[in-house]
């Protein structure tokens, strides 16, 4: 009974102080909104990264080129990588008995040129392979052949993101564009396949041949003064032969780059399982950190919260004298006092989860070039918003709590 009584007056002590109570809970309001709206665009960055490699394909491996003297994944950055792997190197991939189709790719950012449109993309040099490899299909006109890699032409295909922007509604096979102020033909068009990595859509993609990539728009050689790959997708017949097709891939080009059996590898094969792995840690830590910021505002708020709560017992130490005159005990007070400071934080989360998931929604809705922002609430998501606030809530009136039931009741009745 008397925790119903306690919650019924700090309801009506609440109530009374109806904009001060308002105030105090904004900040709790504003920090579980950012919180759940941060860590919610962390899960959705991660989910959008996850279900691009998803459609790729399981049985679909990548062969980059590694740095032997830069330790763990640094290895196998663009920046630190040497160049390695050449066109032939993906050629002699293809011959081997467990691989499908080998897709040696080249990949540069470029502004795609249409009379007075622009368009940022990026731009992937590649091989007839790269349709299946990749998991695109045609939606007009006809892709790269191994006519166009071998005679270099100037052909280009767009994704059907770059056709719609630069062509509205206009058929773009057979027109122009100009990548680097050099002029290529349209000769297909790739169908909508969604998804985006690092925030450009795979839809905005445009493909020339490698050769033509490699001789006209952005050179670049290995060592041995040939023409650099950056990456060899390759497509094996069955998951099941992933393990064994990489051993047979890594012998192949270790003999290939006389590379001593002491000497560390200048190229690494490594599965979609891998990278996943490699981008979930990433896209976690960068979770965690937006979520750490959001935090702040958590703090903020329960600042707040104490200090209104301190406020709360200098105004009712008469009251409290009263209470314990007539025979209420230290933890009658407590609990009253801790109730108040716990109802405003759980309102204040309440609001700020249906806050949050509005926000998340509408940066769910944004459109930025054919690429939609996901923000993914999860359960967990809003559990720890919840326990959170509550937490705060507790602690942070827990002091004044403390300081009102120690309160000697005569010393509180001479009070004002």
């Amino acid at each position: 009974m008397k925790i119903i009584e306690s919650f019924i007056i700090a309801i009506r002590s609440l109530y009374a102080n109806k904009l001060r109570s308002a105030l105090t809970m904004l900040g709790i309001i504003i920090g579980v909104g950012a919180v759940i709206t941060l860590m919610a665009v962390g899960q959705g960055a991660k989910a959008t990264i996850t279900s691009t490699f998803s459609e790729l394909g399981s049985n679909v491996v990548f062969v980059q080129p590694r740095n032997p003297e830069a330790p763990g994944a640094a290895g196998l950055s663009p920046v630190f990588a040497t160049p390695s792997l050449t066109l032939s190197d993906a050629e002699a991939i293809a011959e081997l008995l467990s691989v499908l189709n080998v897709a040696a790719t080249n990949e540069n950012f470029v502004d795609v040129v249409v009379g007075d449109e622009h368009l940022s993309s990026v731009i992937e040099g590649s091989t007839p392979a790269f349709l299946n490899a990749y998991g695109y299909k045609m939606a007009m006109g006809e892709f790269i052949s191994d006519r166009n890699v071998a005679t270099r032409d100037m052909v280009v295909v767009l994704g059907s993101n770059a056709a719609k922007e630069l062509f509205e509604s206009s058929d773009p096979i057979g027109q122009a564009v100009k990548l680097k102020n050099k002029r290529f033909t349209v000769i297909g068009v790739l169908e909508a396949k969604g998804g985006a990595l690092f925030g450009f859509s795979m839809d905005d993609v445009v493909v020339v041949p490698i050769t033509t990539y490699q001789s006209r728009l952005f050179t670049g050689s290995n060592v041995r003064g040939e023409s650099a790959v950056q990456s060899i997708a390759v497509q094996i017949a069955g998951a099941e032969n992933i393990e064994l097709a990489k051993e047979d891939i890594e012998t192949l080009l270790r003999k290939r780059h006389r590379i001593t059996s002491e000497a560390d590898d200048d190229f690494a094969v490594v599965s979609q399982e891998q990278i996943l792995g490699v981008l979930s840690q990433i896209t976690g830590i960068f979770t965690i950190f937006l979520g750490a910021i959001a935090s702040i505002s958590l703090l903020v708020g329960s600042i707040g919260i104490m200090n209104i709560m301190l406020v709360s017992v200098t105004e009712r130490t008469r009251e409290i004298g009263i209470r314990k005159a007539v025979g209420a005990k230290r933890r009658d007070i407590l609990l009253q006092f801790l109730l108040e400071a716990a109802m405003l934080s759980s309102a204040g989360g309440a609001i700020g989860i249906a806050g949050g998931w509005l926000v998340s929604f509408l940066i769910s809705q944004i459109d930025i070039s054919g690429t939609t922002l996901r923000a993914v609430v999860s359960p967990d998501i809003v559990l720890l918003a919840v326990s959170v606030s509550f937490f705060i809530g507790i602690t942070s009136g827990m002091y004044p709590a403390m300081r009102a039931a120690r309160l000697n009741p005569i010393d509180a009745l001479r009070y004002g």
